[in-house]
């Protein structure tokens, strides 16, 4: 890789800029001053520094990120503030997208990055991985719901895989049922619709988990995390 290009990845400016430190002989490799932005290094091997600060390698970023309401699954959109909006210019060097998606109005655990193979190991049908919701809905949800859920459930364009439905409470007064939703793929609008088979509105919506990712109930809405390097070891060891 260009010695440029390493240093602008990394978030120390511009391509312009990054040929200003170079100028100025601020940057090594193996204690030997570059300036010219077309040395070609080792990522593997090689060792940067900046004012004799080592630069560490970061090729790929693993963020978990509380989506919040009225924010679109999208890197850009012209209506509306994206889940890339939330970083607030942070990471903007790296190009981050989201992981599949949820819909405007559905909050809670997103995963962004920059690794595309990442993305779609995540998001590949085959590796079946559980994704749970927490829904409100109205009226009150049954153990006859909880058998539909639990079968194929036709939703008409396409069979949703058998799912797991939980039933945390019913409030009379407000005719309303909190659950828990477990599904193991992501189709359009699926959890909305499968309420909407057995005759329940979706009020509120918020994924909670994906495989062993558990939303860190410590983040507020729009608030963000790298994962650690536990967390995406255990989430890569189930694909």
């Amino acid at each position: 890789m260009r010695i440029d290009r390493f240093l602008a990845n990394e978030g120390l400016g511009s391509r312009k800029e990054v040929k200003q430190l170079l100028k100025a002989g601020l940057v090594k490799i193996n204690d030997i001053v570059v300036k010219s932005p077309n040395q070609h290094l080792d990522v593997e091997t090689d060792e940067v520094t900046l004012n004799d600060h080592l630069i560490s390698y970061q090729p790929f970023v693993y963020l978990m990120l509380n989506k919040p309401q009225d924010v679109v699954s999208a890197t850009q959109d012209n209506l509306h503030p994206t889940v890339i909006d939330c970083l607030d210019g942070a990471y903007g060097h790296l190009e981050l997208f989201p992981v599949g998606r949820l819909d405007i109005d559905t909050t809670g655990l997103l995963l962004l990055t920059n690794d595309g193979q990442f993305a779609h190991r995540i998001l590949s049908p085959k590796n079946k991985i559980p994704k749970t919701y927490a829904a409100r809905v109205t009226d009150e949800v049954t153990a006859e719901d909880q058998e539909a859920f639990a079968s194929s459930m036709d939703l008409g364009d396409f069979v949703a895989m058998p799912s797991e439905l939980e039933i945390l409470g019913y409030d009379a007064d407000l005719n309303q049922t909190d659950t828990h939703v477990t599904i193991y793929e992501g189709k359009f609008h699926q959890v909305k619709r499968m309420f909407e088979k057995v005759g329940k509105e979706v009020l509120q919506l918020e994924r909670l988990q994906m495989g062993s990712l558990v939303l860190d109930e410590n983040l507020d809405f729009g608030r963000w995390r790298e994962l650690s390097e536990t967390e995406l070891e255990h989430l890569l060891s189930n694909l």
